[in-house]
């Protein structure tokens, strides 16, 4: 695949909001296997801790990643945390299967300031519903939300404390 187009003359450097998505090579599903889903949820918040980014609501599908970011300073760089977090989670999956974890480029939206972040995190949050891998969402075990407790309609909504990974 090829990289996706980003928008002409938007540096995605400082404190956006982004709805991203990135897929495993081929859309191969390798994180039927848990356990390595788990690793990658490590690892990228690692990597937005050390890029200064917050995850706001995450799922780690079969074949592919939705994270819900917001970056929280004005070097806060898309590209880079994009670039070093597929790196980092890619790399023990490589070592061990012979071939990459992540097809090349990402997918991205940028928030606009009156778009509700919490209807993206609805969406990613119930992905694992609408593809029938789960009944409900809070029975999926890699997706969830550092900023609110619960974005699953009909259970309250709560803000964390700190809204960072």
């Amino acid at each position: 695949m090829s990289r996706p187009p980003r928008i002409n003359g938007f540096s995605y450097l400082g404190a956006y909001r982004y709805f991203v998505t990135f897929c495993t090579l081929e859309r191969r599903a390798v994180f039927t296997d848990i356990a390595l889903g788990r690793l990658v949820i490590l690892q990228f918040r690692r990597t937005c801790r050390r890029e200064k980014f917050a995850i706001l609501a995450y799922c780690v599908m079969p074949d592919h990643a939705h994270p819900l970011l917001e970056g929280m300073d004005a070097a806060s760089d898309l590209a880079a945390l994009i670039k070093s977090a597929k790196q980092s989670s890619g790399q023990r999956f490589a070592a061990k299967m012979k071939r990459p974890l992540w097809d090349e480029g990402f997918h991205d939206h940028v928030l606009r300031p009156e778009e509700d972040p919490k209807r993206f995190a609805h969406y990613i949050i119930e992905n694992p519903v609408r593809a029938g891998l789960v009944k409900s969402p809070l029975d999926y075990p890699l997706s969830g939300s550092a900023r609110w407790r619960c974005v699953v309609p009909g259970i309250r909504v709560a803000a964390s404390s700190s809204g960072s990974v």
